[in-house]
C-alpha cells in the first residue's frame, strides 16, 4: 500500500500527446482556441506546481500519516477489503474536493492559491495544467484530513486523489461539445467544467464538482450551459500578463495590501470572506455581480410581459372583410 505510483507523474506523457493532438485539431477547427504565450504560461505554471508539490509532499504526507494513526476506524487491509474499500475512499475523496473547491471559491484565503488555475482566457487542455504553487501553504490539504482519521490508508487517498485530477484534465476542452445525457446526468463533462470556468454572472460559482456532478446538483450549485450566451473564460479582472510569478502570486499580493491597509476590526474579512469582498463596498464580488445581473434579467422580462398585455392579443378579422 505505500509503494502506491504517483498518477499524474505518471500521465504526463499522455498529457503532452494529447495537448499536442489538441493544438494540431485547433489549427482547423476554429472551435478550439489556442493562444501560443498563454499555453506555454499554463505549461510553466504546471512544471512549478510540480516542483511545489516535490518540495512539499513529505510535509503533507508526514502530517497525513499522524492523523491516520489517530485514524477511529481500524481497517484490516486485504485485497478483499480493498475490493470495497477503494471505490468508496474514491467517492469519498471526491466529496471531499467538492468541498475544498466550493471553499477555494467562497473563502479568499483558499481563493489565492486556486486562482492560478482560472486565470487564462482561454479554455484547452493546457488551462487543466495550470495548477498552484501555494496550495501547501493555503493548507489546501485539510479537506483530504477527515479521510485518514476514518481509517483510509493516505497512500490509497493519494492515488485516488491523481486518478481524479486525471478525470479532471480531459473536461478542460472546446473540443468536446456534449456527451450522452445519462453521462451528463451523473459525471462532471466538458459542458459543466466550461461553466465553472466562465465569468457571465449567470455561470459565476457554479458546478464545482470533480468527478461527479451529482454534488452539484444535490448542494444548490448546479448549472447547466446554455447555447444562448457565449462563455467568456478568466476571472473577475484578468491579469492582462503572461508574467509567471505575478499568475502566481497576485492574489497573495492583494491580501497583503488589504491587511495592512484596512481598518483593524476588517482585516480579518479580507481572509475569510469571498473575493472582491470590501469592507466599504466598492469591489465587485461574484455576489454582487449576480444580483446586478438577476436585476436586470428581471427588469427586461418585466418590459417584456408588460409590452405583451399593452398590445393585447390579436383581433380575429371579420369574415365581412
Amino acid at each position: 500500500m505505500d509503494n502506491l505510483p504517483s498518477p499524474t507523474l505518471w500521465a504526463i506523457p499522455f498529457f503532452v500527446i494529447t495537448v499536442a493532438m489538441e493544438w494540431l485539431w485547433s489549427r482547423k477547427n476554429r472551435k478550439i482556441r489556442y493562444e501560443t504565450k498563454d499555453a506555454f504560461t499554463s505549461l510553466a505554471l504546471g512544471t512549478g506546481s510540480v516542483v511545489a508539490g516535490l518540495l512539499t509532499g513529505g510535509l503533507v504526507l508526514a502530517l497525513s500519516l499522524w492523523v491516520y494513526e489517530h485514524r477511529i476506524i481500524d481497517i484490516d487491509l486485504t485485497w478483499q477489503t480493498l475490493l470495497w474499500l477503494a471505490p468508496l475512499a474514491f467517492i469519498l475523496d471526491d466529496f471531499a474536493y467538492y468541498w475544498f473547491h466550493r471553499t477555494a471559491h467562497r473563502v479568499r484565503w483558499f481563493w489565492a492559491a486556486h486562482v492560478i488555475h482560472h486565470s487564462s482566457e482561454h479554455y484547452n487542455l493546457t488551462t487543466a495544467l495550470r495548477q498552484t504553487w501555494t496550495g501547501f501553504f493555503a493548507l489546501s490539504f485539510i479537506f483530504s484530513m477527515p479521510l485518514f482519521f476514518l481509517g483510509i490508508p493516505p497512500a490509497l487517498v493519494f492515488f485516488l486523489s491523481g486518478l481524479n485530477l486525471i478525470y479532471q484534465y480531459w473536461i478542460h476542452t472546446e473540443a468536446i461539445d456534449r456527451m450522452p445525457r445519462w453521462f451528463e446526468a451523473v459525471m462532471n463533462t466538458p459542458s459543466h467544467h466550461r461553466v465553472h470556468h466562465a465569468t457571465n454572472p449567470r455561470y459565476l460559482d457554479r458546478n464545482y464538482a470533480g468527478v461527479f456532478i451529482i454534488w452539484d446538483k444535490m448542494f444548490g450549485t448546479y448549472e447547466p450551459e446554455t447555447d444562448s450566451e457565449k462563455i467568456r473564460y478568466g476571472i473577475i479582472k484578468n491579469l492582462g500578463s503572461y508574467n509567471l510569478f505575478w499568475a502566481a502570486f497576485h492574489e497573495w499580493v492583494g491580501i497583503a495590501k488589504d491587511l495592512w491597509s484596512a481598518p483593524w476590526r476588517y482585516k480579518v474579512n479580507y481572509l475569510i470572506k469571498p473575493p472582491g469582498w470590501s469592507h466599504d463596498g466598492s469591489r465587485e464580488s461574484s455576489e454582487t455581480i449576480k444580483a446586478r445581473w438577476a436585476e436586470q434579467e428581471r427588469n427586461t422580462w418585466q418590459n417584456l410581459t408588460s409590452s405583451s398585455s399593452v398590445a393585447g392579443p390579436p383581433v380575429a378579422q371579420s369574415q365581412d372583410g
